[in-house]
């Protein structure tokens, strides 16, 4: 990757993906359609044509109906969507928010953590289940926080700092045990994340009720997102101004990236196992390396549980928010966190709920370092990053 004309090494595919040349053709070519979807002329008809398409070919990624997909700005709307439209839903209907129990984990993404914060200040009871050393929220915790009240879980399927992968199914299974007995609904809702890159995203399978997804982060364009809308599940719009996307998201929807966005979820999938592998190995390259040659570094969540593009390690006696600088000095890009929590707190509060750092004080939970990889990464690369990393390390202050 280029920049400022110089050469530079992009390791923070999991907080952005660079736009495929399949999904780039795929918008300019829906891009030439000049009609709003919304109305009933030749252009708006060919331009609503094109975003049913793309629906049709999302939902047969995700192995669900067409009309279960609402199209949205991008991941964090549609997580705000599943989440929030549901307690809007639950407020329409006349319930208080006051009478309902919502079960989350500690280590979700910003965009789910504050929309349940939101939930809370208006009168709802919030559970956070944390996580087991490994990274993996078990059935058993799920059982436990389970209350005859609770009418939501929001579990994530794959954590966007560690990259732990959730048994989605078998913590479904716990909700509808639970549901059988007390003869109740329960919504499940899961933040997909880069998960679709590496695993078959199907919400059947996975036994999901609301499923958010972003382009973004899966080698499409920005600013768009969906969430699949189960049968079980009944939300309503958080964005007020018009009846797109059957009611749900107002505004006009866009046509050309959401075939950008298609074409990049397809690709995914066709290329899924073979990326899969190539990356499982360059990570135990690197990780191998980075033992080698910083043997104080501790890696974050078990790897074998993960997805196999990241890697987050924590380094005693350094500041990683400098470090992160120095790097990037050097040609080369990663983060300390989620990009949404860069600014904040210095401490990932993933890796301080893994150790139990209450506090976000344990230089674990301070000094951490995301790698993740992507289709451009190699071995070359990598190689490059640990050379700087540990020349960047003799030199740099400590603290």
């Amino acid at each position: 990757m280029n920049l400022f004309g110089r050469r530079r090494i992009y390791l923070d595919y999991a907080s952005a993906t660079p736009l495929r040349d399949e999904a780039k053709e795929a918008y300019d070519d829906a891009a030439k359609l000049i009609g709003n979807p919304g109305t009933i002329h030749a252009d708006g008809v060919v331009a609503m044509s094109s975003l049913r398409e793309s629906r049709e070919k999302i939902a047969a990624e995700l192995g669900c109906k067409a009309r279960e997909i609402i199209f949205t700005g991008g991941l964090t709307e549609a997580n705000n969507l599943a989440i929030l439209g549901f307690a809007r839903r639950l407020e329409l209907s006349g319930k208080d928010l006051k009478d309902t129990h919502w079960i989350t984990s500690s280590i979700e993404h910003p965009s789910v953590l504050e929309c349940f914060t939101e939930i809370e200040r208006r009168g709802g009871t919030i559970t956070h289940i944390d996580p087991e050393p490994n990274g993996r929220i078990t059935p058993e915790k799920l059982s436990h926080a389970l209350r005859k009240n609770t009418v939501f879980v929001s579990i994530g399927w794959a954590n966007s700092e560690i990259g732990i992968v959730q048994k989605l199914r078998a913590l479904a299974a716990v909700i509808h045990e639970h549901e059988h007995a007390h003869k109740t609904t329960v919504i499940f809702h899961t933040d997909a994340g880069q998960a679709p890159l590496y695993l078959a995203p199907n919400v059947h399978t996975l036994d999901v009720d609301l499923f958010s997804i972003g382009s973004g982060k899966l080698y499409g364009p920005r600013g768009i997102g969906a969430l699949y809308v189960g049968k079980r599940a009944d939300v309503a719009s958080v964005i007020i101004g018009g009846a797109q996307e059957r009611g749900l998201r107002a505004g006009t929807e866009a046509p050309a990236l959401a075939a950008a966005f298609a074409v990049a979820l397809h690709e995914a999938g066709r290329e899924r196992a073979t990326v899969a592998e190539r990356l499982t190995e360059l990570r135990a390259m690197f990780a191998k390396k980075i033992a080698e040659e910083i043997p104080s570094a501790v890696v974050n969540g078990d790897v074998k549980h993960g997805l196999p593009h990241m890697l987050n390690i924590s380094i005693p006696d350094i500041n990683s928010e400098y470090l992160v600088l120095a790097l990037d000095q050097a040609g080369i890009s990663l983060s300390t966190k989620a990009a949404c929590s860069e600014g904040g707190v210095n401490a990932s509060h993933v890796v301080a709920a893994l150790i139990g750092d209450v506090e976000k004080t344990n230089w674990r939970s301070k000094n951490t370092l995301r790698f993740s990889f992507g289709r451009e990464t190699t071995v070359r690369d990598l190689d490059r990053a640990a050379h700087e990393l540990v020349r960047i390390l003799k030199d740099m202050p400590k603290g």
